[in-house]
Parts: structure tokens; sequence; C-alpha cells
């Protein structure tokens, strides 16, 4: 049996152990073959060497956040647990975390289809996300991509949509053309904004390490050393995400989004997204993920209208 002994100064116990010591006693249930006592600012641990090297490295990211936060609640205190590695009696526990963002925000997978999301990137430079609205498609690819930029995996962030409208013309709206874009870069100004800080978000975009630009900016250039995002790609031409498939350089990563009940493009006119699906099925290295109803992350109800559609254009399709 081996003892340490943490020491904590200068910090409020309250808000870093919890109420009536709720923080400590969840490290505890996870680690049943170590003891954990906290008395005044001491935190004392017996148990066998690997077990307190876990518990130390917990203890010191959840003091970590404390200083960032000031506050620790249990619920970090779970997610922190996983991020360290699964006990031996908590086989449920994976560490699905993607990364930590502003506030405490853990942005982790929060459906099975999320996850193949995320392991699809991991193992494959192009990532087709298919999927209706709500399922987190926009979400997760900007936390990947955030995830590489603070990892240095990559040197920069692109962000891309077509600029289609969705029953109503662009030319009409009010303001500049940024100003007319804007509302349909706003999702993910708001992905980005819970997971990274507004100030470095700021200095990221006036330096060109995080860009957001429709998609007819980037023809002609070569996207290299960067994580690539194409959203609402349901909304690109053949000839668009042709262009864009083709800007693929060195070292880069690419998740393409799209919703194929969701195209705003004219009657006439075919999906780009669907085109390419087509083309590419064959090739290898490029990954694709089919999310569905299931995998709804907003409110309960997008879950059940998503489903109601789903079902009338089966009724649709059939013979009458």
């Amino acid at each position: 049996m081996v003892e340490k002994v943490i020491t904590l100064e200068n910090i409020s116990l309250l808000d870093f152990l919890g109420s009536e010591n709720e923080n400590i006693r969840q490290i505890s249930a996870a680690f049943p073959q170590s003891k954990i006592v906290s008395r005044g600012n001491e935190i004392r641990i017996k148990g066998q060497a690997p077990e307190i090297l876990k518990i130390n490295d917990i203890l010191n990211m959840l003091l970590e956040h404390f200083n960032r936060f000031g506050q620790v609640t249990p619920d970090n205190v779970k997610e922190y647990i996983a991020l360290e590695g699964i006990p031996p009696n908590q086989t449920e526990i994976k560490n699905d975390v993607i990364l930590f963002g502003n506030k405490g925000l853990v942005v982790r997978p929060k459906s099975p289809n999320q996850k193949k999301m995320v392991d699809a990137s991991y193992k494959n430079d192009l990532v087709f996300a298919l999927g209706p609205a709500g399922t987190g498609k926009t979400y997760i690819a900007v936390a990947l991509a955030v995830r590489a930029l603070k990892n240095r995996e990559v040197k920069r962030i692109i962000i891309t949509r077509p600029a289609v409208e969705a029953g109503e013309n662009l030319g009409f709206l009010p303001g500049d053309l940024q100003e007319k874009l804007d509302p349909y870069l706003r999702p993910i100004y708001d992905a980005l904004g819970d997971m990274v800080p507004s100030e470095k978000l700021r200095f990221y975009q006036e330096n060109r390490v995080i860009e957001i630009a429709p998609l007819a900016y980037m023809r002609g250039r070569t996207l290299h050393d960067a994580f690539v995002l194409l959203d609402e790609a349901q909304n690109t031409t053949s000839e668009q995400i042709k262009m864009f498939l083709t800007r693929m350089g060195p070292n880069s990563k690419v998740i393409i989004n799209g919703d194929q009940s969701q195209v705003d493009l004219p009657l006439k006119q075919k999906s780009g997204l669907r085109e390419s699906l087509r083309i590419l099925k064959d090739v290898k290295g490029i990954g694709v993920v089919n999310l569905s109803g299931r995998d709804v992350v907003r409110h309960r109800l997008v879950k059940s209208i998503i489903e109601a559609y789903e079902k009338n254009e089966v009724e649709e399709k059939q013979p009458k």
C-alpha cells in the first residue's frame, strides 16, 4: 500500500470538493481498491501505485479546471474520470471526449452514429456525414476541426457553405455581402463560440487561422495543412462539389455534411452531393456515415417531426 497526500491551498473547498464531498465520493466509487479521505484542506489517498497515479492525475486536472472556471461539478468529475481512462471495474465508461470547450463544456458524441462519424474522421482524410437536421453533423465536425487545430495536427480550419436561399432571395436581404451571408454561416459561428474563447476566435479569424467563407471563395485554391468542412453540401451543384473535392492538398482533412432531404436548389438542378456519392462509392479512403432521426439531439419534437416526414415520403412513393 502507498499513501499520497494532496494539500489544497487558496481554494474554496465547497466549490472544489462539492456538497458533502460529492466530487471526492465519485472518484472513490470509480477506484474502489483505493481509499480516498478528505479532511480539511488535505486529500489522503491509500492504495496501489498504478491507481494512485491515475487518481492523482484526475485531481490535478480538476484543480486546473477549478483555476479556469472557479467551480467543479459532479458532471465535470465524471468527464475527467472518463478522460483519464477506464477503471478496472468501470468498463462501461468510455473515453469519447473530443475536446473541452468554453466554461467547462465537454464536447463528445451523443449517439452511436455520431461516434461513427468521429471514428471515420480519425481513419479517413475525407468523410461524408449524411443525415437530417439536428443530428449534430455540423457541431461534431466543428469540434473535430478545433481539436485538430489545438493538437497542432493542422495549421488552419476552413469552413464553407454554398450560399443558397431556403425559400428567400439573397439579393433582397439588407446589408452588404458579408451581412447577407452571415445568416447562412450562423450555425458555424454558434458551434465555434462553444469551443473557442471569443477573443481567441477573433484573433484566429483576423489571422486567417480559422476561415469561414462561401463555397465560391474556394475556387482556384489548394487547401493544405487544413481541416476543411463543407456544410449543407446537398445544395452544391455537380461543378461546385467537384471543384471543392479537388482543392484537397497535402495534410488536409475534409468532412462534407449534407441532408439529402432538404435540397434548396432549383427544381431542375441536380444535387452535387448525391452525384458525388454515386461516383465515389468505390474509392478507398473515403468514409461515409449515415445519421438518422435517432441521432437528433435537439428538442424531442424534432425527432418526431423527422420521423413523420420520412413516413410521409415513403407513403407518397408507394403506387396508388
